[in-house]
């Protein structure tokens, strides 16, 4: 999908009429918003969007993790996902440049999707900037961006368009994961089974009332 630079984006209008990305049955990402994603598999969550970026866009994603975090994307097991080679990683020194790259980046506009994988989660001010500064992005840049944080644990990043989680359900001689839509502003909570390598959606496995 070519991300349009529409005056919706800045807008008041439903989020439902808002560009997004799908990722599977009602698996929607709003663009040029920040979205969060939690659980033991929130990696494997951030490496299944970037695939799906990386084939409809070729510009670089941007992975920005903490220097001193020893969990990193191993090529070889981004190879079954995305293309290794599409993205552009940043490893910042000090903490608080961590949520500052990330907002660069999106304000930028320049690359279809940003992570950032944090210690845990920001406040309400700093999401604040980054989903104004992904607007601006999406105003002035060649791309509405998309902007993912990855928080420990259950998250709880407040003022985040969405909150997901995901943990690993493999089966004997089957991947499988976990998928649970937490939060989000127009959506219900919800449940999905993902199975094999390219994570399809195979449908969900409870759908919860909104709450």
């Amino acid at each position: 999908m070519t991300i349009p630079l529409s005056p919706a984006l800045l807008t008041r209008a439903p989020q439902r009429d808002r560009p997004a990305l799908m990722l599977g049955d009602d698996i929607r990402l709003v663009l040029a918003r920040l979205h969060e994603c939690c659980g033991p598999a929130r990696r494997s969550f951030a490496l299944w969007l970037a695939g799906m970026v990386q084939r409809k866009h070729p510009g670089p994603v941007i992975w920005i993790t903490p220097r001193h975090l020893p969990d990193r994307p191993n090529p070889d097991g981004v190879a079954g996902l995305a293309r290794p080679e599409g993205f552009l990683h940043l490893a910042p020194q000090r903490p608080e440049d961590l949520l500052w790259c990330m907002e660069e980046a999106l304000r930028s506009g320049a690359v279809p999707l940003v992570v950032a994988d944090l210690p845990g989660p920001p406040g309400l001010t700093p999401v604040r900037r980054l989903h104004l500064a992904a607007e601006t992005g999406a105003a002035e840049g060649a791309f509405a961006p998309l902007g993912l944080i990855l928080t420990p644990e259950t998250g709880g990043a407040q003022g985040v368009e969405t909150r997901w989680h995901m943990a690993p359900a493999h089966r004997p001689g089957e991947q499988g994961w976990t998928l649970r839509r937490l939060r989000a502003r127009q959506d219900p909570p919800r449940d999905w089974h993902l199975r094999g390598p390219a994570h399809a959606a195979t449908g969900p496995i409870r759908a919860e009332g909104a709450g």
